[in-house]
């Protein structure tokens, strides 16, 4: 077993917290992350292991499983009022934990993820959901979100195209998401990568792996683990205490607008790996850009950022694409396009990143822009998104002129005035991911 510099070498316990602390693993592929819990499990018998079968989520029932490493605790299973991941994170994930900790003092947990739920929808609810009128913070000390990725099927998933619907394994009756995008959610909250086992095609497609992931999460400590030969102990001291959550820190789709690392430039290939930073203080031209699409995202495996367009000047618009989907979505306001005494309402991060890139005329508007692929030409990506942006003629019509651009893009990002009279930055939140509607014919 291998794993990064980064990694750990011993258990952090300099603190004086005496909350047990929790570990929480996510991964699509079941068999590798369980694994990851059981050698966590084989080097502390004192260990929790928390797992929910959402197999009759649908139906409202769930089951509930816990265990050390001398056997099962508890196996139950549990109705619920709706069947959502969200109802089972209220209902009894939460709840759950608060009890172990409760009637197992000093014994730390771990919650082992379903492999459709993503990591970032547990780090909500326990920072917004009470459980007996208290977070479970009070209880329990999250000290890492690890995310377990199984190195034979990675690539695969990360390009399909199949949603969960097809599969059958959606988490609702509503539950449209991709595979893709469940997958790169799950690596991309992540503090803490598990590159798991070895790809089918030999050791340099596990490398072109492990760079892959290091491109897609450059925040987060990398490890791989050779699936045939693990030791549990090391493994131990590189997931537990390692004291990596950091709750302050936003969702993805925030991160760029609070000035937190969005991706790295690194385009020279590794291992065929290449990634490329698009930015720019000028806008895109909405047709330009509509046109051009498809072709800058046909070599990707992922792309995700920001950007700003001539004809909507107001708009935070969010860009991701994953598994040959693209989807936008309203972040909300610009802040030079609010009124200052709102401004009181927006995250002193994002205000403050604002500021130091702050431009006299276009104030914080931007291009921010990530692209990460396989034998990717950055240059000529550079080219097609730059001739995409105003030219100096078009830039000194002024934004009268550009809001009456012809926008294929008119009706997909709204902005209403309610914006205005609440807070308008909540960029953590949800966007409409309606592909379709963000690209029209």
């Amino acid at each position: 077993m291998s794993s990064s510099p980064q990694a750990p070498t011993h258990v952090v316990t300099t603190d004086a917290d005496t909350r047990p602390s929790l570990t929480v693993l996510s991964g699509f592929w079941p068999a590798a992350t369980f694994a990851v819990a059981r050698a966590l499990l084989a080097a502390d018998e004192s260990l929790l292991l928390v797992r929910h079968d959402l197999t009759g989520i649908r139906d409202g029932v769930v089951r509930r499983v816990v265990r050390s490493a001398i056997g099962i605790i508890e196996d139950e299973q549990v109705d619920l009022r709706h069947g959502c991941v969200s109802c089972t994170l209220r209902e009894d994930v939460l709840p759950t934990l608060v009890r172990l900790a409760r009637s197992h003092p000093g014994r730390d947990l771990v919650l082992m993820l379903p492999e459709v739920v993503e990591p970032e929808a547990v780090a909500a609810a326990c920072a917004h959901c009470l459980v007996d009128g208290a977070p479970i913070t009070e209880l329990i000390r999250v000290d890492s979100y690890v995310t377990v990725l199984d190195a034979e099927h990675l690539l695969d998933g990360l390009a399909s195209t199949d949603d969960l619907t097809a599969l059958g394994i959606q988490a609702a009756q509503d539950d449209d998401r991709a595979l893709a995008d469940v997958v790169v959610r799950q690596i991309e909250y992540a503090d803490t990568l598990v590159l798991w086992g070895q790809s089918r095609e030999g050791e340099f497609d596990t490398s072109r792996l492990s760079v892959l992931l290091q491109r897609m999460a450059p925040w987060a400590v990398h490890i791989r683990v050779d699936g045939d030969l693990v030791d549990a102990g090391t493994l131990t001291r590189q997931l537990r205490h390692t004291h990596r959550h950091r709750p302050e820190t936003p969702g993805l789709l925030a991160r760029g607008l609070q000035g937190y690392t969005l991706g790295t430039h690194e385009p020279e290939s590794d291992c065929g790996v290449v990634s490329a930073v698009f930015r720019a203080r000028r806008p895109f031209h909405p047709q330009r850009l509509h046109d051009v699409l498809e072709q800058v995202n046909a070599e990707m495996i992922r792309s995700r950022g920001h950007f700003w367009l001539a004809s909507q000047p107001d708009t935070v618009v969010a860009w991701e694409f994953a598994g040959g989907g693209l989807a936008m979505g309203s972040l909300g306001h610009w802040l030079v396009s609010l009124p200052e005494d709102r401004w009181e309402h927006v995250e002193d991060q994002r205000r403050l990143a604002a500021a130091l890139e702050w431009d006299p005329y276009y104030g914080d508007r931007h291009q921010h822009l990530v692209f990460i692929g396989l034998d990717v030409d950055p240059v000529e990506l550079h080219r097609t998104l730059a001739r995409c942006l105003l030219t100096d003629a078009e830039l000194a019509d002024g934004e009268e002129t550009w809001r009456t651009y012809y926008d294929p893009f008119a009706g997909c990002f709204p902005l209403n005035a309610e914006e205005l009279a609440d807070t308008d930055t909540d960029t953590d939140t949800d966007t409409d991911t309606d592909t379709e509607g963000a690209q029209p014919a």
